[in-house]
């Protein structure tokens, strides 16, 4: 907390004059062309791995980038609030994009994979429940990178069916059939900084570099 008010006086001192402008931009009204959906955890900051500025990115974030799959009447099984966030993004933002990224070293995934949730955590334990399909598929060894740490190879796995997850909304399966919206499964590697994306010709994760970055970017 201490650091957080101290940050604040710098901004105001120091960093503020540069993003007036560009928040009183904002204060009219956000277009982000993405929506961004990762994981809470504290070390995952995809504004600094992006160099995205204020205004870029919608983001959901939650213990494991978890999403909630709709049920057949297109309602979420579990998150009404998730839901939400990813039929405005997609209504009323009109976000063209939307990546679900995932990390190494994921407290969800470790535990999923251990499968010791306390009880004292209801919560954590029903919404853990939401990456079981991703479990049943590392079980049987359909990962993409088999050499990584098997906690990591889950992340890997989970961070493709959430995006499974995703088409089950209507919203999000009308706009990828309309051509009006793409999805993509990134990966962040936290001890060398290092983001990846999925490759589906290749079925594995690639890094981004710059050689990588002009063929997403054609």
């Amino acid at each position: 907390m201490k650091k957080l008010i101290r940050g604040i006086v710098e901004f105001r001192k120091n960093i503020r004059a540069e993003y007036k402008e560009r928040f009183a931009h904002l204060a009219l009204g956000q277009k982000p062309d993405t929506l961004f959906i990762a994981c809470s955890d504290s070390r995952v900051v995809p504004n600094v791995f992006a160099s995205a500025d204020p205004g870029d990115l919608f983001v959901i974030r939650n213990v494991g980038n978890l999403i909630a799959p709709a049920a057949h009447d297109g309602i979420s099984v579990s998150d009404e609030s998730e839901g939400a966030a990813i039929e405005f993004s997609v209504q009323k933002l009109g976000v063209q994009d939307i990546i679900v990224c995932g990390h190494s070293e994921c407290g969800a995934m470790q535990a999923a994979l251990a499968g010791n949730v306390s009880e004292q955590s209801p919560h954590l334990r029903a919404w853990i429940r939401h990456a079981s399909d991703a479990l049943s598929r590392h079980k049987v060894g359909k990962v993409p990178d088999a050499s990584l740490a098997p906690h990591n190879q889950l992340s890997q796995v989970n961070a493709l069916c959430q995006r499974e997850h995703l088409l089950t909304y209507p919203v999000v399966r009308d706009a990828v059939a309309a051509g009006r919206l793409r999805l993509h499964s990134w990966w962040f590697d936290l001890s060398h900084a290092d983001v990846y994306v999925y490759d589906e010709p290749l079925k594995r994760f690639i890094l981004i570099d710059e050689a990588s970055a002009k063929k997403l970017l054609a």
